[in-house]
C-alpha cells in the first residue's frame, strides 16, 4: 500500500512539556485509523505536526511527498511554499466550535470558507464554487439549513457544516479532532456513520482523534493507542482496544468500553455507493 503519512522518531515539546516522544507511524492511503488514548496522550499534536502546523524538535515526517524536519538546532520547523501547498491538500476538522450566535455567516458562506484554500485569499468564489458548496452541503444533509446562521445550528447541524467546509477544500487527507464531543448519542451515531460513508466513497486517507474508544472500533481500519506522548500499541482495533489495554492505559474497567457492532454492513456499504455519484 502506498504511504500517504510517515512520522519518524517524532518528538514535540510545548515550552517544558513533552507532547509526543519519538513517535514513529505509517498511514496508507485510503486508510481510516482511529488515534485514540486519554486527554494529554498526545492524540492533537498528531493532527497538527501531519497539517504542518507542528513545530519539531526531533525527527521528521513526511505528508503526500511533502518532507518536514527540525530546523536548526532542533527548535525551528520551517516551512516554506511546498508545506504551505500540501497543507490545501489536508482538511481539517477542528474540536468543538463554540461560535457566537449573532455571527453574520450562514450555512454556505461558512462552507465556502474551505475554498479559499483552492481559490487563493482575495478572490471572490465563482458559480462553480458555490455548485460545489451546495453538493456538499446536500451531501452531509443540511440543504434544508443552508441559509441558517452558523451560530443557531445545534452541536450535530455545526459538525456536519465543519465536515462540507473540509471538504470543499476538495482534500486528500482528512483529519478530525474529537469530532462528536459534546454530541448527544444519536447525533453522535449519526455524524460518524456520515464520516465513514463519506471516507468510503471519496477514497480519502482520515484520521479521526478520540479519547473515546468506542467509537473509532467499529469505524477504523487500525488504531494507534496513545498514552503519555508515546504509542502504547498500534494495530486492528481487536487487537489493540483489548481489555488489558484498555486497562492499562485508562486505569478504568474495560466493561466501560466495548464497542457496538461494526459499522461494516450492507446498509454503510449502500450509501457509500449512493455518495460516489454525487
Amino acid at each position: 500500500m502506498e504511504t500517504a503519512i510517515v512520522l519518524r522518531d517524532v518528538t514535540v515539546s510545548y515550552r517544558e512539556d513533552v507532547a509526543l516522544r519519538r513517535v514513529s507511524l505509517e498511514i496508507g492511503k485510503g486508510e481510516m485509523v482511529g488515534i485514540v488514548g486519554p486527554n494529554g496522550a498526545g492524540k492533537t499534536t498528531i493532527l497538527t505536526v501531519i497539517n504542518g502546523l507542528g513545530r519539531l524538535l526531533h525527527g521528521e515526517a513526511t505528508v503526500l511527498g511533502y518532507r518536514m524536519q527540525a530546523g536548526r538546532r532542533g527548535r525551528d520547523f520551517r516551512l516554506g511554499n511546498a508545506a504551505r501547498r500540501m497543507r490545501t491538500r489536508i482538511g481539517f476538522v477542528p474540536q468543538g466550535q463554540n461560535v457566537d450566535p449573532r455571527l453574520p455567516v450562514n450555512v454556505r458562506e461558512a462552507v465556502m470558507i474551505g475554498r479559499y484554500g483552492q481559490m487563493g485569499l482575495g478572490r471572490r468564489p465563482k458559480r462553480e464554487d458555490w455548485q460545489l458548496v451546495d453538493e456538499l452541503i446536500e451531501l452531509v444533509g443540511m440543504t434544508p439549513l443552508a441559509g441558517r446562521p452558523f451560530g443557531h445550528l445545534s452541536g450535530g447541524e455545526q459538525q456536519r457544516t465543519a465536515i462540507a467546509r473540509a471538504l470543499a477544500q476538495e482534500p486528500e487527507i482528512l483529519l478530525l479532532d474529537e469530532p462528536t464531543a459534546s454530541l448527544d448519542w444519536r447525533s453522535r451515531q449519526d455524524v460518524l456513520e456520515l464520516m465513514y460513508s463519506i471516507h468510503r466513497a471519496r477514497g480519502l486517507t482520515t484520521l479521526l482523534v478520540s479519547h473515546d474508544p468506542r467509537e473509532t472500533f467499529h469505524l477504523c481500519d487500525r488504531v494507534v493507542l496513545m498514552r503519555q506522548g508515546l504509542v502504547f500499541a498500534g494495530g486492528s482495533p481487536e487487537v489493540v482496544l483489548s481489555d488489558a489495554n484498555i486497562q492499562e492505559v485508562y486505569g478504568i474497567s474495560p466493561l466501560c468500553c466495548h464497542a457496538p457492532g461494526h459499522v461494516h454492513n450492507h446498509e454503510h456499504e449502500e450509501e457509500a455507493d449512493r455518495l460516489r455519484l454525487i
